[in-house]
């Protein structure tokens, strides 16, 4: 479609949110364009995998830029005593058990707008995980969120192995 505008980049949340996160802070990556082409619409680096202390802050983020989040899938072996359900700021958001893999929670707003966010484990050095959540959230992303973190995480078991 040949017009006079130029073609908008994808919107991400500015990268002032990642200057200003806190310890025990959830950081999220949003694609928030209206095509949704890639294969992931964000992606998510908790500080640890304990689901009552790092998703809420997670919601509260999602609800600011999306609205109300209803439901969301992960895969429960990945995460420490997964809840049916939390509460934040008085609304109750459903857990649901998917075996989507540890790399990836299912967000649902309203009854069917589903939102795929790769998550970026909580071990993984700042800069292995800025460059995992820049390539999410490239509107052209066609790489699931595995091939992601394979490809731009270091392995830390071959340090362990050379200094063990």
């Amino acid at each position: 479609m040949a017009g006079s505008d130029p073609p908008t980049s994808p919107k991400t949340l500015p990268d002032e949110i990642h200057r200003a996160v806190k310890p025990g802070t959830a950081l999220l990556r949003l694609q928030t364009t209206h095509s949704r082409e890639g294969v992931l619409d964000g992606a998510w680096w908790p500080r640890s995998r304990d689901v009552a202390t790092e998703l809420p802050a997670l919601i509260q983020a999602l609800t600011t830029h999306l609205g109300p989040i209803t439901r969301v899938g992960l895969d429960t072996a990945a995460w420490e005593e997964v809840p049916t359900r939390v509460v934040v700021d008085d609304r109750v958001v459903h857990l649901d058990a998917f075996p989507v893999g540890d790399d990836t929670v299912l967000v649902t707003r309203g009854d069917h707008d589903h939102f795929a966010l790769m998550v970026v484990p909580p071990d993984t050095t700042p800069d292995a995980a800025r460059d995992a959540m820049a390539r999410a959230v490239r509107f052209d992303n066609v790489t699931q969120a595995a091939e992601i973190l394979v490809a731009t995480l270091p392995e830390p078991a071959t340090e362990r192995e050379e200094s063990g």
